[in-house]
């Protein structure tokens, strides 16, 4: 019978049924679930002709499994693999930190990462339809998690902007954060003395970058210079996905790469440098005592959690594009490797630069107290006896200040310390732990001022961080972006200009004088908690609502083969309860330390910790709840019917799968999927060798299965227990 015919209802008719199941769902119209009837008047007994479904159902689709691949590396990898990752390893143990991380990529990382993957690609829809599928009442999962992805898209791009300043500012020699500026007063020249109080990179970043002020309540006014480097950000943005997946894609050819050819060329170049060694050793000599403490296991949980970017959509929305059958397991194993392997590349490069600048600054240190112990040799304060023979002040080494140190530290026991003899020790330069802003825009740009040829190297970096953020950026527009044109006939090009527009003038609340220290509110408020949130209730739904024994069947009808057993107990029970007991930490994490910030104060040219005024305090906790809010709103609504579940909007894409299973069914027995021989007829029973037609595979197949107020979907997968007993398989 033709595709497009309509469904017609027999009521007291003798004639053989003679449209089938798959006829009944070949309808290019929407499929409105809750007012259709299958009333059918006899049983089937005529042979049903196979219905070819073509392959382009009209989705976007990636050009090759390398252009999805280098997507999800390229939004995976990030910003925090270069300045998150290396700090938490030198604050958590060194070597001994990798240990607990790689132990939580493998049973948190990896099965969570996976099941993002699979649901994409099964249901290949955005984030909000895939948990309206999954289960109507958990929709808000979506709805929060695009909350989220609007929130850290719009600081995230400001990151963007501040590196694109300082790679145009590279492009002289010497590089303008070398030195410290001079002020002229009347006739004579002086440092300034903010600069001279800090360091040249310190004041070209607060001053001459930021031009920030001393509190968050001190507005200050739009930085002209920040408000145009957002706008390139956000063009470039803009420009990149444009066209969806057809631009992104291409995109991503480079972003995802070049970032890798920056890390290798600066990791050459770094053990070429005195004292990169001493770096590298000290980062992974491992310090055991560590991997003991809880607060170490909760930052390597947290650390992987954000790493694969789980909860923002990005992932499921890129999986989306896919081809029904592509080996999603293996996807996720070789992202989440790549993933580890490029934060320990960053940490070497880190590490190698961040030794170099030790002995730089130690050196320095070792030369500026020589100096004060020469002339105490000269006023007689300090006689010349303490002064081993073979120390030469013209070219005092480490060890021989270190010796020199202790000696008089030992002879003038009393009065040391009216001495301000600092001990010079590299170990020290080496502990003094930076991360975020302060290592790459202070710590790595006063590494790289000793480079030769300073002005490529930082160009070279500064790209490199662009090409990182973008591709982040990338999987946060499609995170976007893919709901809702999944939801509504919006104009592609239209739905994105707009988002870019809207996001860049909420973004001027960043570049204001005051702007950097929003920037660290969001950070630490936006995403953190909603996030563990979402991807807990992702794990609920699919391993304890849904059912796991169901969703592994699943896999094995669309992989070909069936997932290890391991992620069946990792979904149902590891899982969740480490995402608990994460929620958990934070919560007490949030409560036990003092909401507040970092600020710049002028007059003493250092950072001061400050408590959130009353109004930023109510912002901090306002993100929090505007990210987690759809989740009670949608799951009251559509508890009490007051909401659409969506099951009258699904693709045809969806409907053409649902199609192609129940194809293969109706070569079996396609009596067992009407709904009876006779009007009133009960419905047969579901033979138990489909387990997954059920979650027990041995009850019948309720009608009622389809009800808006049960969690469900449009085939097999994902529709939901019909009866409660059956919730917890």
């Amino acid at each position: 019978m033709p595709k497009n015919s309509k469904v017609i209802q027999r009521v007291q008719s003798h004639e053989h049924v003679t449209e089938s199941v798959t006829d009944l769902l070949g309808n290019e119209e929407p499929l409105d679930y809750k007012s259709s009837s299958l009333n059918v008047g006899a049983a089937a007994g005529k042979t049903v002709p196979q219905i070819e479904v073509p392959e382009n159902d009209g989705r976007p689709a990636w050009n090759s499994k390398l252009q999805y691949i280098l997507a999800q590396v390229g939004f995976s990898v990030g910003l925090g693999n270069v300045w998150r990752f290396p700090y938490l390893c030198q604050k958590n143990g060194g070597g001994a930190y990798l240990v607990p991380y790689f132990i939580l990529l493998i049973i948190i990382g990896i099965p969570l990462f996976f099941l993002e993957l699979a649901v994409g690609q099964k249901i290949r829809r955005g984030s909000i339809g895939v948990w309206n599928y999954v289960c109507p009442r958990l929709g808000g999962i979506g709805m929060s998690s695009l909350m989220v992805c609007g929130f850290v898209g719009l600081y995230y791009n400001v990151i963007i902007g501040w590196s694109i300043f300082y790679f145009f500012q590279s492009f002289q020699y010497p590089l303008p954060w070398s030195d410290c500026p001079i002020r002229k007063n009347g006739t004579t020249a002086i440092v300034e003395p903010e600069c001279d109080k800090s360091s040249a990179t310190t004041y070209f970043w607060y001053r001459q970058t930021l031009n920030t002020t001393s509190t968050i309540a001190e507005s200050g006014g739009l930085n002209i210079k920040m408000t145009l480097s957002l706008l390139v950000a956000w063009i470039i943005v803009c420009l990149a996905v444009i066209r969806g997946i057809a631009s992104s894609g291409k995109v991503m050819y480079f972003s995802s790469l070049f970032p890798y050819v920056v890390l290798f060329c600066f990791l050459v170049r770094g053990l070429m440098l005195k004292g990169s060694v001493d770096g590298i050793a000290h980062m992974f000599t491992p310090k055991l005592e560590k991997m003991l403490e809880p607060q170490v296991w909760r930052e390597a949980a947290t650390q992987v959690f954000f790493a694969l970017g789980l909860g923002f959509g990005g992932v499921i929305a890129f999986s989306s594009y896919n081809k029904i059958d592509n080996n999603c397991h293996f996807d996720a194993v070789l992202v989440s490797f790549i993933n580890f392997f490029t934060s320990i590349l960053a940490t070497l490069v880190v590490f190698a630069v961040l030794g170099f600048k030790a002995n730089i600054m130690n050196e320095k240190c070792v030369a500026e107290n020589g100096e004060k112990i020469l002339e105490y040799l000269n006023s007689n304060i300090l006689s010349h006896d303490l002064i081993p023979p073979h120390v030469n002040f013209s070219h005092l080494t480490t060890s021989d200040y270190a010796e020199l140190y202790g000696v008089i530290k030992t002879v003038k026991e009393g009065s040391f310390a009216q001495l301000g003899l600092e001990p010079c020790v590299l170990e020290d330069e080496l502990n003094k732990a930076v991360q975020g802003t302060g290592l790459a825009f202070i710590a790595f740009t006063e590494a790289m001022t000793h480079f030769p040829a300073s002005p490529f190297w930082s160009v070279m970096f500064f790209f490199m961080l662009i090409n990182l953020g973008l591709g982040s950026m990338i999987g946060t527009m499609t995170g976007i972006t893919t709901p809702i044109l999944d939801a509504y006939k919006v104009q592609k090009e239209l739905l994105t200009v707009c988002c870019c527009i809207v996001a860049f003038l909420c973004g001027l609340l960043f570049v204001q004088r005051s702007g950097n220290y929003f920037v660290t509110m969001f950070d630490d408020y936006s995403a953190g908690l909603p996030l563990t949130v979402v991807v807990i209730l992702e794990n609920l739904s699919v391993a304890w609502i849904y059912g796991t024994k169901r969703f592994m069947q699943d896999l094995e009808d669309m992989l070909g083969f069936r997932p290890s057993v391991i992620y069946f107990y990792l979904w149902k029970y590891v899982s969740p309860l480490c995402l608990i007991v994460l929620i958990s930490a934070s919560v007490v994490e949030m409560a036990i330390s003092p909401p507040g910030y970092n600020a710049w104060v002028q007059e003493l040219a250092q950072e001061r910790f400050q408590s959130y005024p009353p109004w930023a305090l109510a912002t901090c906790f306002a993100l929090i709840v505007v990210a987690m809010l759809p989740l009670p709103i949608v799951f009251i609504a559509r508890q009490f019917n007051l909401m659409s579940d969506g099951s009258n909007k699904l693709s045809v894409t969806y409907r053409k799968s649902m199609m192609k299973d129940i194809s293969n069914l109706e070569e079996q027995d396609e009596a067992r999927f009407i709904l009876g021989a006779k009007p009133g007829e009960a419905p047969a029973s579901v033979p138990g060798h489909r387990p997954y037609m059920t979650p027990r595979g041995n009850t019948s197949l309720d009608p009622n299965s389809l009800s808006p107020n049960i969690c469900y979907g449009t085939n097999e997968m994902f529709s939901c227990p019909p009866t409660s007993t059956q919730l917890f398989i």
